[in-house]
């Protein structure tokens, strides 16, 4: 089982990136997958969550301007971020629910199994 995020880069305040987690050894629409990030001196934030229903969560901190999405054709998650914030900077991953986890407070991270590497999103002018 891996997790592979990517689409990371350096993008101005206002801009937007769209990033990628793809899923190898199991199909990722059987799960929940949620990105989480990691800016310097901060813990881990939950960002958005994807149900394998479709139902999404997001942070109060990107609601409005971040989209999460799956495509199971290509077993891959995405993350399309709009009007980014210098405070967006950060390191974002990818994670999986773990197998027979609750659907309540989908942002604990201690409920994920897997965790792909992260991708870096730097906003800055």
């Amino acid at each position: 089982v891996q997790l592979q995020a990517s689409g990371g880069g350096l993008v101005q305040p206002g801009g937007s990136l769209k990033l990628s987690c793809v899923g190898a050894g199991f199909s990722l629409e059987r799960y929940t997958i949620t990105w989480f990030r990691q800016s310097p001196g901060k813990i881990h934030e939950g960002v958005a969550s994807i149900r394998s229903d479709r139902d999404t969560y997001y942070g109060d901190a990107v609601l409005g301007r971040f989209t999460i999405s799956r495509d199971d054709a290509k077993n891959t998650v995405y993350l399309t971020m709009n009007n980014l914030k210098p405070e967006d900077t950060a390191v974002y991953y990818c994670a999986r629910l773990g197998y027979g986890a609750d659907w309540a407070n989908l942002f604990e991270m201690a409920k994920y199994d897997y965790w792909g590497r992260g991708t870096l999103v730097t906003v800055s002018s």
